[in-house]
């Protein structure tokens, strides 16, 4: 499976590294993350460790295939 989460505002590269598995863009004030996600218990750790530096969410969608 491959997933974009939205967060808002533009990452540092240090908050980028937190995300190793995910690449990264910056579009329209938001940062992207995308990648491959295993299971859902690696989806659910993605979203945990934005929720522990403070990220936003906006959006979070699986990609297609």
């Amino acid at each position: 499976m491959r997933y974009e989460i939205r967060v808002e505002g533009r990452l540092s590269e240090t908050l980028a590294k937190a995300f190793p598995e995910l690449g990264h863009v910056v579009m329209s004030g938001q940062t992207v993350l995308f990648g491959p996600v295993v299971d859902e218990a690696h989806l659910y750790g993605l979203l945990a460790r934005c929720r522990s530096l403070g990220l936003r969410v906006v959006e979070m969608r699986q990609l297609p295939e």
